[in-house]
């Protein structure tokens, strides 16, 4: 399952009064409703600009404080928006209402609806950019807050053509973005961009491509110095590197990104169980590994052993032949030399005359036992011996030895 980053507001956005947007995510609900309690919409018609900017103010800031904790109450105060910032026009305000409740539709999982309220916003911005102010005269949106709007609308279709599996079109819309990130030299947005064209490619089985986002990602959250997209971009490779089976360097960059969520519990809690399934993945991946490992040691070793054994038996069969060779060449010089000693004859006769057994006969000449066994029993035979004594007393006398 893919794990798409939104992208957020990252510019002070400007309101009617063009007073400056911070970040709303910190009110108190409490205080902000406090504000919008008691204004009808009969009572806004006798609203001065400063308190009918102070009311879209707090909605717009509740709907970004319930985005998270009161889906219904967040669509409520994006919906108010819209409608008190249409009364004058106020396009940035409207825009941003509408791709409030474009997240939501998203968040759901209803892309198609999702979809048309991001071209809503979309066509909103267009006027901002062709030109079109509020109302009042006063307020002018620059380039900036223009490219804002785009670029996070753009990102926002791509993600929701993500999700949906329309693969192209997600990479049109991010290639959008990408052009508006780089010209303003907005890196968080580059690396939650990458990040999302990561997830992708490692869903689509493109490994290759999936590595080369994750590294972009991280690079432009280094650059931006945001240690939360690092942690993203070391979970994101961690996972990549899992799916090949790279276990430890899998594992280093998801300790990696453990060491951020670990210290930031309260708002990544989630991001951290994700991490912890991964881990968990790698381990027992790992252990499997290190199992299979063990088991062809263990395999190899047997093998050794067998081939040690193999070896030492093909010696010996060896030996034996050589053996049985020698003697049945000798065998056949016989016929015409019986009363002689064969050239093996003559070599074992003074060995037996010295005291060695038969063992230590066979040891030296490379012969088996029972060849050099034979050989004994056949000198006796030569020398009409009784036993070894015999054979020796008999071999001195004819000067054999």
């Amino acid at each position: 399952m893919k794990k798409i980053l939104p992208f957020f507001l990252l510019l002070a956005g400007t309101l009617a009064a063009n007073a400056e947007y911070t970040d709303h995510r910190s009110h108190r609900t409490d205080s902000l409703e406090n504000v919008i309690a008691g204004w009808t919409s009969q009572r806004l018609e006798n609203a001065t600009d400063a308190q009918y900017d102070d009311i879209i103010h707090a909605y717009r800031d509740l709907m970004w404080a319930y985005i998270q904790i009161n889906r219904d109450r967040s669509i409520f105060c994006a919906t108010k928006v819209y409608e008190l910032g249409a009364r004058k026009n106020y396009l940035n305000t409207m825009a941003d209402a509408k791709r409030m409740l474009g997240m939501h539709m998203y968040g759901s999982g209803q892309y198609d609806s999702a979809l048309v309220l991001y071209g809503q916003a979309l066509d909103i911005t267009d006027r901002m950019a062709a030109g079109e102010n509020p109302e009042d005269g006063k307020t002018v949106y620059d380039r900036k807050v223009i490219d804002d709007n785009y670029s996070n609308i753009y990102g926002s279709i791509a993600n929701c053509y993500n999700l949906m599996d329309s693969i192209p079109r997600a990479m049109e819309y991010y290639a959008k973005a990408g052009e508006i990130f780089e010209r303003n030299g907005w890196n968080e947005s580059s690396s939650i961009l990458w990040h999302n064209i990561g997830e992708t490619w490692s869903e689509e089985g493109e490994w290759s491509k999936a590595k080369d986002a994750y590294e972009k990602a991280l690079e432009y959250a280094r650059v931006a110095d945001d240690s939360l997209l690092v942690a993203n971009a070391f979970q994101g490779l961690g996972s990549l590197y899992a799916q090949k089976g790279r276990t430890l360097k899998a594992l280093r960059y998801l300790k990696d990104a453990d060491n951020y969520y670990a210290n930031h519990v309260d708002q990544e809690f989630m991001a951290r169980i994700e991490n912890f399934d991964y881990m968990d993945q790698v381990l027992t991946r790992q252990t499997k590994q290190l199992r299979l490992i063990a088991i062809a040691g263990v395999m190899l070793a047997l093998l050794m052993l067998a081939l040690m054994i193999t070896g030492r038996r093909m010696r010996k069969l060896k030996k034996e032949k050589d053996g049985a060779d020698a003697v049945i060449s000798e065998a056949l010089l016989e016929q015409d030399n019986v009363s002689g000693l064969t050239d093996r004859e003559a070599e074992i006769l003074p060995l037996v005359a010295s005291g060695m057994t038969s063992q230590q006969i066979a040891d030296r000449l490379f012969l088996s036992l029972p060849t050099i066994k034979w050989y004994r029993k056949k000198l006796l035979v030569k020398f009409e011996a009784a036993n070894t004594a015999d054979l020796i007393r008999k071999a001195k006398e004819k000067g054999l030895i």
